[in-house]
């Protein structure tokens, strides 16, 4: 039944309307609350951004570490003695390949080389597959220094194109140009094992090359039977063997030794071409006919590789944000929620 009151029933509903309005109604815009639901959304928003950028972090620091260990430096484990005791077993080394590019080859340099065609030992490869995952995964790991890529060794630079090699002298020492040189640098007892060679002229644009450790050392005078005559060429050359850099009670730089000191300033002098050869990194050590194993320290390209990544990847983002127009396309984030504020809905 209707009555008096009957129109008070509209306003109920307002009333309940009122009500149903939500918390929201009475809280000021802005509180606290507010604050930190949109700091949990930020926080989310950040957070997935993260694990969609990872991947394109990754390809970038992959990416980075080819172009360091192809261009610039590479690490190589040391597999043999036959540089002892300069480098010793499970030394690493890493290898300057760019250096070449400003100076020749001089001697005293300790270089990697590739000894394909030239010097008659097996290789170091990687086993064949005919799995088509399994050969990209193998390649990737030549390119990172992971796996061993072929016939890379590693030696000092006795002599270079247009020097007569021979040896030796009435103590015993191995004469360059007719200059004895005091290897200092020599495996204890290495001078005594010398036996008579030469002498040898080396031809131009090529290398003459002996390991420290004389007596294991597989080196040029053992190859006078090979292709080359002992002497391989300097295109061959990867690169120069600036540091040692494992163990760590160990690490120090390879530097010319004086006793070449003299020699290569005539060379210079004389407006003499020492090299052109690759820079490169170094190559492992080969004792008796063991080949050079392949890098050893692979991390240091990935590692580097990775710390550059993130500001690659930050750099790009940030040039491609200050494109024109950029802002204006782009809709600031919060902003449909803030002019609802505004509005009062």
């Amino acid at each position: 039944m209707s009555g008096p009151d009957e129109p008070a029933a509209p306003e109920a509903e307002a009333g309940t309307e009122a009500e149903g309005a939500g918390s929201d109604a009475g809280r000021p815009t802005g509180s606290a609350e507010d604050a930190m639901g949109a700091k949990k959304e930020q926080t989310g928003e950040k957070s997935g951004s993260f694990w969609k950028e990872l991947p394109l972090l990754i390809v970038i620091a992959l990416v980075l570490a080819f172009v360091i260990k192809t261009w610039v430096v590479q690490p190589f484990y040391i597999p043999s003695g036959s540089m002892e005791d300069t480098l010793q077993i499970n030394d690493r080394v890493l290898v300057n390949k760019l250096v070449y590019q400003v100076r020749g080859i001089e001697r005293g340099d300790i270089v990697v080389f590739n000894g394909t065609g030239t010097w008659d030992e097996p290789g170091v490869e990687a086993p064949e597959t005919g799995n088509a995952v399994n050969r990209v995964f193998t390649w990737v790991g030549q390119q990172l220094g992971v796996q061993p890529t072929g016939k890379d060794y590693i030696k000092r630079v006795i002599g270079v194109g247009g020097d007569t090699v021979e040896c030796c002298d009435s103590d015993g020492r191995v004469m360059v140009n007719g200059e004895p040189l005091d290897e200092d640098y020599l495996f204890p007892g290495s001078q005594e094992t010398h036996t008579e060679f030469g002498p040898v002229e080396v031809p131009e644009g090529r290398l003459w090359l002996m390991g420290d450790h004389r007596q294991i050392s597989y080196d040029s005078r053992l190859h006078q039977t090979d292709p080359g005559e002992g002497t391989i060429a300097e295109d061959e050359v990867v690169g120069r063997a600036f540091v040692l850099m494992w163990p760590l009670d160990r690490v120090r730089t390879l530097p010319i030794p004086d006793t070449f000191e003299s020699l290569n300033a005539e060379g210079e002098a004389a407006g003499e071409t020492a090299g052109g050869g690759d820079g490169g990194a170094a190559g492992s050590a080969d004792g008796g006919p063991e080949p050079v194993a392949a890098a050893a320290a692979p991390a240091a390209p990935l590692l580097l590789g990775a710390a550059a990544a993130v500001p690659v990847h930050r750099t790009g983002r940030g040039l491609w944000r200050r494109r024109p127009g950029w802002a204006r396309r782009r809709p600031r984030r919060g902003s449909a929620k803030s002019h609802a504020g505004d509005s009062g809905e």
